[in-house]
């Protein structure tokens, strides 16, 4: 359990913040960040069932949710405000969040990628993608037309059984796409996580959520000293 400096003065118990974690990587990296600020799970997310949890900070509390519907409870209002990366956020084309800070956490590049040297059979090539927005906005900057086909997973797979020519994926190491075959080949987006702020909080939760915002800005700002 990550322990909060005791230094930090607890949050006012009202009004009450509800923040969405996602989970995975980005979770395991914002603990550190939260509890810089003060605010520690009084569970460990990593074992709990529980997706409901209360924090060190009275007016604190955390959902454990999916990253995919991290923008879906901030808008919504069934929480403050939201950690996700930016390529969800990217997605969700009709989304008014603000996105106050940049958490410089869950870093990695949104990629275009497949077979090196090989170029498409297609005169409209083909791009398999669950980022189907991110895929379309990048391919019409560069005046290109190409039939976008969603899959979930295993994107590697189809250029392999020409599904596709090309595939739009996270890249971290790049040893999945090297494994298969592929290379990648452009930077459609750098991606890292987000904190998102549902506008009706920023509103009537104004100096609770100003004041989160800070605290994390400051833990961002000491811990890209250290790297």
């Amino acid at each position: 359990m990550i322990e909060a400096a005791s230094t930090r003065r607890p949050f006012v118990a009202e009004p009450t913040l509800t923040v969405a974690l996602s989970k995975g990587r980005i979770l395991t990296e914002t603990l550190p960040l939260l509890a810089a600020a003060g605010i520690v799970p009084d569970e460990d997310p990593a074992v709990s069932r529980r997706l409901i949890l209360g924090t060190s900070s009275p007016g604190v509390r955390l959902l454990i949710v999916r990253p995919t519907d991290v923008p879906a409870y901030v808008l919504h209002g069934g929480a403050d405000v939201g950690v996700t990366g930016k390529d969800v956020l990217a997605e969700q084309e009709q989304a008014i969040l603000y996105e106050p800070l940049d958490l410089g956490i869950g870093r990695c590049r949104l990629m275009l990628a497949g077979r090196e040297g090989l170029e498409p059979s297609r005169a409209q090539p083909r791009v398999a993608t669950k980022y189907v927005a991110s895929t379309r906005a990048f391919f019409a900057a560069r005046g290109q037309q190409v039939d976008v086909i969603k899959l979930y997973g295993s994107m590697e797979l189809a250029p392999l059984v020409g599904l596709a020519d090309w595939i739009v994926d996270l890249v971290d190491t790049g040893n999945t796409l090297r494994a298969n075959g592929l290379a990648p080949l452009e930077t459609v987006m750098e991606v890292s996580a987000r904190l998102v702020v549902n506008p009706a909080s920023w509103k009537t939760k104004h100096a609770a959520v100003r004041r989160l915002v800070a605290d994390l800005a400051a833990a961002v700002e000491r811990q890209g000293a250290r790297a």
